[in-house]
C-alpha cells in the first residue's frame, strides 16, 4: 500500500489515480485507409480521401492494427473479445473532417487485464502491485491545429487523422505519483517489447489522460475526479498528479467543491488549468457505425497473435534472476528497455562463446559491465568516441582478457576507451599499448621479496598482529609493477610470504 499522503489543515488526504493512455499503433497505414503513418511528413501530405471524409468514401479496417491491439491485450493477460464493434463518437472540431471519431465505447476489442509494477522503496513503492486494466479499445486519431503559423489564423494538419490508436484504460488503482510513473514506464516497456507502439512520448505516439481525485484517509467513497488531457512524459504525468491533488485538497479545505472537468497541464509552470466541463457519453451521441461490420476474430487469428508474442518483461526478469542468477536490481534494470536487454543478451551470448563458459556462469560479470562499466566509459569519452565501435565482439574480447587475468578492471576501461575512439581490436591495443597485467608468479615473487625487504619493520609489525598493513604491501607491490600485477596473484604471493614468518 502506498504511503503517499497530502497533509492538509483538516488532516491527511489520499489521492486516487486512473490513467487513459493513448498509444499509436505501429503500422504502415492508418486504421481505415491506406495513407502513410510516417512521422514528420509535410503537413497534409498523408491524407487519403477516406481521411478527408470525401462523400462516398467507406472505411475498411486495417488487419495489422487489429492484430497489434489483440497482441497488446494478450501481453497484459487480458480478456480478448472475439466479437467487437465500432461506434461513432459525434462532435464537431476543425481537426476532425468527418464530424465524428470512430471508436469502441460499448464493445471493445480487449476487456479486463492487469499490469504489475515492481517495488521501489526509494520511489515510495514498498511492494509489487498489480494495476487493473479495464479495457483496451481501438480508435482513430484526430488531426492537429497549429496556432503558431500565422498571427490571426490557425492552420490544420490532417496527417494524423485516421491513425490507429489503442486507448488503454486502467482501473483507479494507483495512489501516488510514483505508482503512476512506474505504471507508464512499465506499460511503455510492454508496448515496445510487443512492438505494437514505439512509445515515443515526445513525438506524441504515446500520451496519457490523467484522472485524479482525492479523499480523506480512511474514506472509501471516491471523490469527484478531474481529467488532465494529453500529458506526454512520465515526469509530466507525475507533476500533473502532484499539482492537481494539492489543488483539489486546497479547494475542499476552503469549503469549495471539485468540478468534474477536463484540464490541461502547463509544462512551463508545472500546473494544470481548466479547459472545459467534463462531457458524459450521451453528449457525444454514440451509436454503432453503420459503415462497419462488427469485428469477428477466428481462433486461427488469435492463435497466431499469441504465438507471435516475445518473452515479456516480467517473464524475462524472472528468468534473469532464477536461471542466470542475477540480482533483482540488475534484472530490473536490464529488462526495463528493449534496447538494454537486447544489447545485454547479444553481449552475453558473444562472451559465453569467447570464454567457452555457460551463460549463467558469467551473467553477473557481463551485467555489471553492461549496466555500469561500459555506460560510464561511453559517457566519459562523449563525442570523441563512436558508439558503432562498441560491438559485442570487441566488448566480449575485453571481458575474455579480464576473465583470464590478462588485464585488470582499470585496464579494461582503458582498453574500451581506446576501442571507442579508434575502432582498433582490443587484443592488439593491449599488446601495443602495454595494457596487459602480469600474472607470472615468478616475476611477482621477485617484486614482493624486494618490497618486504625494503619494509622489514612493517613486516615485523604485520606479523605481530597489525593485519591492516596487508593493504600497504599490496599497494607498494602494485606501485613497483606500475599497476600491471595481477591483483589476485599479488595477494596470493604476499599471503604466502608474510605467513612464512
Amino acid at each position: 500500500m502506498s504511503n503517499y499522503r497530502i497533509h492538509g489543515a483538516t488532516g491527511d488526504w489520499e489521492v486516487v489515480i486512473g490513467l487513459e493512455v493513448h498509444a499509436q499503433v505501429t503500422s504502415k497505414a492508418k486504421l481505415f485507409s491506406g495513407a502513410s503513418t510516417t512521422f514528420g511528413a509535410e503537413p497534409n501530405a498523408q491524407v487519403s480521401l477516406v481521411d478527408a471524409a470525401m462523400p462516398g468514401m467507406l472505411p475498411v479496417p486495417n488487419r495489422e492494427c487489429i492484430r497489434q491491439a489483440v497482441r497488446t491485450g494478450m501481453a497484459m493477460e487480458a480478456q480478448i473479445n472475439a466479437w467487437s464493434r465500432f461506434d461513432r463518437k459525434n462532435y464537431f472540431y476543425a481537426d476532425l473532417p468527418q464530424g465524428y471519431q470512430i471508436s469502441q465505447l460499448y464493445h471493445p476489442i480487449v476487456g479486463e487485464g492487469k499490469l504489475l509494477i515492481e517495488a521501489d522503496e526509494k520511489a515510495g513503492i514498498p511492494e509489487d502491485k498489480v494495476i487493473g486494466i479495464e479495457r483496451i479499445h481501438v480508435e482513430q486519431d484526430a488531426g492537429k491545429l497549429m496556432h503558431d503559423q500565422h498571427p490571426t489564423m490557425s492552420y490544420v494538419d490532417l496527417n494524423r487523422v485516421g491513425v490507429a490508436l489503442m486507448e488503454i484504460v486502467s482501473r483507479p488503482d494507483m495512489t501516488s505519483p510514483a505508482e503512476a510513473g512506474a505504471y507508464v514506464r512499465k506499460l511503455r516497456a510492454i508496448l515496445r517489447y510487443v512492438g505494437s507502439c514505439d512509445g515515443n512520448m515526445e513525438e506524441g505516439s504515446m500520451r496519457a489522460d490523467v484522472n485524479v481525485s482525492v479523499r480523506k484517509v480512511g474514506d472509501t467513497e471516491l471523490g469527484t475526479r478531474t481529467e488532465t488531457k494529453n500529458v506526454n512524459s512520465v515526469r509530466f504525468v507525475m507533476q500533473t498528479i502532484e499539482h492537481e491533488a494539492r489543488r483539489q485538497v486546497d479547494v475542499l479545505e476552503d469549503g469549495g467543491k471539485i468540478v468534474q472537468e477536463t484540464r490541461l497541464f502547463d509544462p512551463g509552470t508545472g500546473t494544470t488549468r481548466s479547459m472545459r466541463s467534463k462531457e458524459d457519453a450521451h453528449d457525444y451521441r454514440y451509436f454503432p457505425d453503420p459503415d462497419l461490420l462488427p469485428l469477428e476474430l477466428d481462433q486461427a487469428f488469435l492463435d497466431e497473435c499469441r504465438a507471435s508474442l516475445p518473452e515479456l518483461p516480467d517473464a524475462k526478469r524472472r528468468r534473469y534472476i532464477e536461471v542466470l542468477g542475477l540480482s533483482a536490481y540488475n534484472a530490473h534494470e536490464l529488462t526495463s528497455e528493449v534496447e538494454t536487454f537486447a544489447r545485454f543478451e547479444t553481449l552475453l551470448a558473444e562472451t559465453a562463446r569467447a570464454l567457452g563458459k555457460a551463460e549463467a556462469d558469467i551473467a553477473t560479470q557481463v551485467a555489471n559491465w553492461a549496466l555500469s562499466v561500459a555506460p560510464g566509459v561511453i559517457n566519459a569519452v562523449g563525442e570523441q568516441g563512436d558508439p558503432a565501435n562498441a560491438t559485442a565482439a570487441s566488448q566480449a574480447s575485453i571481458l575474455k582478457m579480464q576473465d583470464a587475468g590478462e588485464i585488470s578492471g582499470g585496464q579494461a576501461k582503458e582498453l574500451f576507451e581506446i576501442v571507442l575512439k579508434t575502432g582498433r581490436e582490443p587484443a592488439e591495443i593491449a599488446e601495443t599499448e602495454g595494457l596487459k597485467q602480469t600474472s607470472d608468479t615468478g616475476a611477482i615473487e621477485v617484486v614482493v621479496d624486494k618490497v618486504l625487504a625494503d619494509n622489514a619493520e612493517k613486516v615485523v609489525e604485520y606479523r605481530s598482529g597489525k593485519d591492516k598493513l596487508f593493504g600497504f604491501f599490496v599497494g607498494q607491490t602494485m606501485k613497483a609493477m606500475q599497476g600491471k600485477g595481477n591483483p589476485a596473484v599479488v595477494n596470493k604471493v604476499l599471503r604466502e610470504r608474510l605467513d612464512q614468518g
